[in-house]
């Protein structure tokens, strides 16, 4: 099985396309490509780099592991996890960025 990740444009965000064509930050909401749906992912990838607003397009090999998605790469599940160390400027700790209700970070 394989999904679709990528990062937001204007944010950076880790995201993954779902069922409804969305974009999403939840991983274990992500659809599931089996390898029949070849031609499908394919043809998300090639709408998805028209609208260049989702850079760095990847197809990623994920198993089903009591019933959670987890990526097979150890660089995706750090990705899916967010940063390894805190995020901070000064003392002040910062979240990663994270997709508004319209599907797009404010910068």
């Amino acid at each position: 099985m394989e999904i679709l990740t990528g990062n937001e444009l204007t944010s950076g965000a880790t995201v993954y396309l779902d069922g409804q064509g969305n974009w999403i930050e939840d991983l274990q909401a992500a659809r599931l490509f089996s390898k029949e749906d070849k031609a499908e992912l394919d043809s998300a990838i090639v709408a998805t780099k028209a609208t260049g607003r989702v850079i760095s397009l990847e197809a990623e090999e994920v198993e089903q592991v009591e019933g959670r998605v987890v990526p097979k790469r150890l660089r995706e599940r750090i990705r899916a996890a967010g940063p390894t160390a805190p995020l901070t400027l000064n003392g002040q700790a910062y979240d990663r960025q994270h997709l508004g209700e319209d599907g797009h970070v404010s910068i």
